[in-house]
């Protein structure tokens, strides 16, 4: 099939370089770099955001990835996107009314704004996802500035011709977003476990125990970390502003001498952290859903606040543990006895990379998407009819 991928703010060429900022492009570049293997054309259009790089790039894997103008060529959050969507809009119909693709699927909501309407005209199927709805946002971490971005949600939703949803919670969203259920594919993150593995490189550390969690959701573990002696938190991500305001929460709870603040960490560093930890803390879903699954890759547990699709990743007593979200109490009470037992520690590791191996393998979340492109575009339908009847077999 020849797929147009579109990602407007989350270019995956960093990924390549270990330089990406970890979420949405690591997504992008591991599922096209997978869909190429399996024999598709792939092109992956984003937006220019620095003067240098050609038009068309040809990524390691033997995609192209595409580059067209949005706004200003320079760094844009995906909130400052919309008013300079127009010509990203205009830039994919002239593309695609020459060369349409078989199917578009786009990531996140501005990137689905642009397929949907650059596709309008055309009769090329659209497929969306959006990583992160923003009504499950609004609910999970009360955020009240989510309105017009709510709505685009449900314009986008209701015009693709198929959704993909992370969760069963986001599937159930869309359902009451007025999205036909038959419409809807739930379809999880991917992980490499080509690079995520139990064997390889584990960082040193200074305390018995360590945690590891994500800039997202931190403050829970912060507060949490109170009541967890002999451990140290090591937290990946932020910006200086987000990691200024969490040092400043490490001192109010008195444990800023055992917080490690790391910012960005490539991911090629990633796995060797990840091993070092005894526990990796998760409360939050959507971006950094893969998280969870790059530690329990690497037979780590995961401790995880049951929302979302956590829930979901995370198989209680199996593969880690589920604690009630936005109670950090309740969270030092898990992680305490947790730590104190090596055996069940190592139980849950290994249990977590067993379970990533048969279901989140990058290779089988291609194939499943490549079953929602043919549903989408008519394919499934086409290749049933031609397929020869079986012969009988004699009894």
């Amino acid at each position: 099939m020849r797929i147009a991928v579109v990602s407007v703010h989350a270019n995956p060429l960093p990924v390549f370089t270990d330089q990406e900022a970890g979420g949405q492009d690591v997504q992008v570049a591991d599922l096209a770099a997978a869909l190429t293997a399996q024999g598709h054309d792939v092109a992956v259009h984003t937006r220019r955001d620095s003067v240098r790089p050609p038009e068309v790039v040809r990524a390691k894997p033997g995609y192209d990835v595409v580059h067209g103008p949005a706004g200003p060529p320079g760094p844009l959050s995906s909130e400052e996107l919309p008013p300079h969507l127009d010509e990203f809009i205009r830039f994919l119909r002239d593309r695609w009314e020459t060369n349409p693709p078989d199917v578009v699927h786009a990531h996140s909501w501005t990137s689905g704004l642009a397929a949907v309407l650059a596709a309008s005209t055309l009769g090329v199927p659209v497929v969306q996802t959006f990583h992160e709805l923003a009504c499950l946002e609004r609910k999970l971490h009360g955020t009240v500035a989510l309105a017009t971005r709510v709505s685009t949600e449900r314009l986008i939703a209701r015009e693709a011709s198929r959704v993909v949803a992370t969760s069963s919670d986001e599937m159930f969203e869309l359902v009451r977003m007025g999205v036909p259920r038959q419409r809807v594919a739930v379809v999880p993150p991917a992980v490499d476990v080509s690079r995520f593995t139990p064997d390889g490189p584990r960082l040193n550390r200074q305390l018995p125990y360590r945690l590891v969690t994500f800039d997202a959701g931190a403050e829970e573990v912060v507060a949490a970390l109170r009541g967890v002696r002999d451990a140290e938190l090591v937290v990946v991500g932020g910006d200086q502003e987000r990691v200024r305001a969490l040092r400043e929460l490490a001192h109010e709870h008195d444990v800023a001498d055992r917080v490690r603040l790391v910012g960005a960490v490539p991911r090629v560093a990633r796995p060797a952290l990840l091993r070092s930890a005894d526990v990796v803390v998760c409360t939050t879903w959507g971006e950094a859903a893969t998280a969870p699954l790059e530690a329990m890759a690497c037979g780590v547990p995961v401790v995880a606040s049951a929302v979302a699709g956590l829930s979901e990743t995370v198989v209680d007593g199996v593969t880690g543990m589920l604690v009630p979200p936005h109670e950090p109490s309740a969270l030092a009470r898990v992680l305490r006895p947790l730590l104190a037992d090596e055996a069940r520690r190592d139980a849950y590791g290994t249990a977590a990379a067993d379970r990533v191996d048969a279901r989140y393998r990058t290779d089988r979340i291609a194939a499943e998407i490549t079953r929602v492109y043919r549903d989408a575009s008519g394919l499934a339908e086409t290749v049933e009819a031609v397929a020869p009847t079986p012969e009988p077999q004699d009894a």
